[in-house]
């Protein structure tokens, strides 16, 4: 109604309705008519855009990203393709941004940071539905999008989930943004606590490895020297060679096969050779800590090892005595 009576006033300034309507063919013909289709045609368009159901085209230029970032680095090679399919067939997905709240007539990636990407490289503007919306609806819908997408894998949901946290979010926002219950959530928050960031970031997105090998990943490094041994591995020319995956079963493999050899190592500490003096009496022994043992060999090794085994009571009164004075500080 409110764009009738804007167009009756340019049309009909003055007449009365019925005026209006007795000479309707008339403001309908020429420039008249023209104006009246212009009009409508701005209102229903601004009407959309309000709505975010208009695509515009944006300068990339003026499109900053999401301050949560919601996918690992990607691999080169995987987005020269994406943005090779983009330059050929053009895009056919827009992006969703919303106004920045801090600087007028920029705009904040919702979704859409790798066709923002492409078409800056690309050198043409990117295909945007703007809508007004909140941080809060902001981050939900960037999650609940990049969820829907197969490609997103559990490590980058985990890592999603961490830096909603680390910003501020409670963990409700989380839970809604990733469609997951609590369970889920904090097992993919404990993953990201003590794998280390750098470790992930190294690995990569893993896509077609889930939560049960991630999990595997974090009781290794519940091990302090794999945080070591890892650091090690992720700068390996093995591991660097490899795409996501394959650096993925690197980690782990050499991780498992660490903790296996530690292992052995505790029960079977390298023996110590001791040799008296005089050559005659060669001891070899073992300390694993809950036991040991204590070979002798030579021309007076029968002998000492009497001399010992007659001397037991006396040696470990002698330890304890020792041990006794340790702690006083006598």
């Amino acid at each position: 109604m409110a764009r009738k009576n804007l167009l009756a006033s340019i049309t009909n300034p003055g007449g009365s309705t019925d005026a209006h309507e007795a000479r309707a063919d008339y403001a309908l013909r020429g420039a008249s008519r023209s104006m009246k289709l212009s009009i409508d045609e701005l209102a229903e368009s601004a009407k959309k855009i309000v709505a975010g159901e208009t695509v515009i085209e944006l300068d990339p230029a003026l499109v900053d990203p999401s301050a949560v970032k919601d996918r690992i680095e990607d691999d080169q090679e995987e987005f020269a393709l994406f943005r090779d399919g983009i330059e050929e067939r053009g895009q056919l997905q827009p992006i969703l941004v919303r106004p920045n709240p801090q600087a007028a007539g920029r705009y904040i990636i919702v979704f859409g940071h790798r066709r923002a990407r492409a078409a800056k490289e690309l050198g043409r503007p990117v295909r945007a539905i703007v809508k007004n919306v909140d941080e809060v609806t902001h981050v939900i819908a960037q999650g609940q999008e990049n969820t829907r997408r197969k490609d997103y894998s559990f490590i980058e949901k985990a890592l999603f989930a961490r830096k909603l946290l680390d910003l501020g979010h409670p963990k409700d926002v989380a839970k809604a943004a990733l469609s997951v219950d609590d369970t889920l959530l904090s097992r993919m928050l404990s993953i990201t606590e003590i794998v280390p960031i750098s470790v992930i970031d190294a690995v990569g997105a893993a896509r077609t490895v889930g939560r049960d090998r991630w999990e595997e990943v974090k009781k290794l490094f519940n091990l302090p020297k794999n945080r070591d041994r890892a650091a090690d591995i992720i700068h390996s020319d093995e591991f660097i060679a490899g795409e996501s995956v394959v650096r993925f079963n690197i980690l782990l493999a050499n991780l498992k096969s660490a903790r296996k050899w530690a292992g052995r190592h505790d029960r079977s500490t390298k023996p110590i050779a001791w040799t008296a003096h005089d050559q005659h009496v060669t001891a070899h022994y073992r300390n694993t800590g809950r036991s040991f043992s204590l070979s002798l060999s030579a021309k007076d090794a029968g002998a000492f090892g009497e001399y010992i085994s007659s001397n037991l009571e006396a040696l470990y009164r002698a330890f304890r005595a020792a041990e006794t004075g340790n702690q006083t500080g006598d």
